[in-house]
């Protein structure tokens, strides 16, 4: 963990971040990693990814990761006082981050348009699986039905097999990263209006899958084509898979460039194919990509993994590994690159991944893990809002925080 505090490109900004589980909260992280200051409301319970997946002292490591750099308070949102300090927190902030199922914030009386009333330069962003308008708007959203409906599980997988999910909620970081990336572009925005205006980022997590469907749509529009999925291979793109090696590890090769084909089927002993005019466009080789990847096959099972890469390296032929975690800590490139925090946890080291983008002069950090369930309620209740000691106890006694 970073000792000194560099200079950051969000700080002065605060957050209040009434998410919880994934979306709401990646964005948080995000915004507080590059120098947000930000305040995570929590039911008394506390969000349920404090007690998902492997824990350690009844508190998941991923909890550690996903809550860096933020401050928890408890709020019993179901009370009239709650909802009335989170709307106190809010309009002394730049930026709300909720994942609530659509009408939530409404039936609070906290709408964009009713705290726009006080606060006009909030920046609200709404998280959800369909979005805030449309006919599937009121629907429940998690990643994996999402990441159904927004192409991607389609495209996904073997194509004689069910369609496959990642070991990975893929749709709510994703959702994460573009609520993330359009609280920059309203802040960017605000700064620039003479009003100094705020506005609504509507993140929905199947829109945010759909993106990445490159030309899934034009090439319907255009020609009725179905992109199918296509198991290791991508299709049209000739070749690129991964392939079998002696140690019985698993490569990927690039080879579909045309000068790039060539340098590879020449290194692997086939410079009949490297020159055959058949192959010397990426079109004739989609025709003939089962008799390709043969050929490539048959020279990697008779070489290690380590040969394989060594040879692709030293012709300049995109090639590499299929890393698992304990590949991933002990690589020296992400740890030359700077991919891994340390953090203090149960009175031990805890590693944690850094977060993106690399930024030379204003980086990001980690200056903190996730909190402990109300570690900062009276902090807040007192710098932020006033509040006396007397009044913090009397919530307490309540069941308001």
């Amino acid at each position: 963990m970073t000792s000194v505090k560099k200079e950051r490109p969000l700080d002065g900004m605060r957050v209040i971040e009434m998410g919880q589980l994934i979306a709401g909260p990646f964005t948080g992280s995000m915004l507080g990693y590059f120098g947000a200051e930000v305040i995570k409301i929590e039911p008394p319970t506390g969000d349920p990814v404090r007690y998902w997946r492997l824990t350690e002292n009844n508190t998941s490591y991923w909890w550690h990761s996903v809550s860096r750099n933020k401050k928890s308070i408890t709020l019993n949102l179901k009370t009239d006082e709650g909802r009335q300090i989170a709307k106190d927190l809010i309009l002394k902030s730049d930026v709300l981050i909720e994942n609530f199922k659509p009408g939530t914030l409404e039936k609070w009386g906290m709408s964009p348009e009713e705290l726009k009333k006080d606060n006009p330069g909030l920046i609200t962003a709404r998280i959800s699986g369909y979005g805030q308008t449309g006919p599937r708007s009121h629907l429940p959203g998690y990643a994996s039905v999402c990441e159904g409906f927004g192409g991607f599980r389609y495209v996904n997988g073997f194509e004689d097999r069910p369609p496959v999910r990642p070991n990975l909620s893929i749709g709510d970081t994703l959702a994460g990263l573009h609520a993330a990336m359009g609280v920059m572009l309203a802040y960017i925005q605000r700064e620039k209006d003479p009003e100094k205006k705020g506005q609504v980022v509507d993140a929905a997590i199947y829109e945010s899958v759909f993106q990445l469907m490159e030309a899934v749509v034009p090439e319907y529009s255009g020609c009725g084509a179905v992109r199918e999925p296509s198991g290791s291979t991508i299709t049209g793109i000739v070749p690129t898979n991964t392939y079998v090696t002696s140690d019985n590890k698993h490569v990927i090769i690039g080879g579909n460039g045309d000068s790039i084909f060539k340098r590879l089927m020449t290194a692997i002993g086939r410079p009949d194919m490297a020159d055959d005019p058949r192959y010397e466009n990426n079109q004739g080789r989609v025709v003939h990509e089962k008799v390709l990847d043969a050929a490539i096959e048959e020279w990697t099972r008779k070489h290690t993994s380590e040969e394989v890469l060594s040879t692709m390296d030293e012709v300049s032929v995109p090639a590499g590994p299929i890393y698992s975690v304990e590949d991933m800590v002990n690589d020296e490139h992400y740890i030359a690159r700077g991919m891994f925090h340390e953090v203090e946890a149960n009175g031990r080291t805890l590693q944690i991944p850094a977060m993106l983008p690399v930024l030379t002069e204003t980086p990001g950090t980690t200056d903190w893990p996730g909190p402990e369930l109300s570690e900062h309620t009276s902090e807040i209740l007192e710098e932020m809002l006033g509040k006396t000691a007397e009044e913090i106890e009397r919530f307490k006694s309540e069941g308001v925080v």
